[in-house]
């Protein structure tokens, strides 16, 4: 465990980003993530322009996700975002 709270927070926010709870679906998965940054700028864990950032990741993740299932595309490795953050 890390003892840095911003890097504690973004450890939890990604790994909810690639691996999301079972049974989670788009629209939980993205409202977590909005939720968990939202939580951490409260805190005073983050800035606002971080913040901004996790939310574009989050909505272009939930985006892709979408429009993947729209096309019956079910792969996981579809619905995740490409890069690391």
């Amino acid at each position: 465990m890390n003892d840095d709270p911003k890097v504690e927070a973004f450890s939890t926010w990604h790994e909810l980003l690639v691996n999301p709870e079972a049974r989670m679906g788009a629209q939980d998965q993205y409202d977590e993530l909005l939720r968990l940054a939202d939580n951490f700028r409260e805190k005073g864990i983050i800035g606002t322009e971080e913040r901004k950032i996790l939310i574009q990741v989050a909505t272009l993740a939930y985006t892709r996700s979408v429009e993947d299932l729209s096309r019956g595309d079910l792969s996981p490795a579809r619905r995740q975002p490409s890069k690391r953050i």
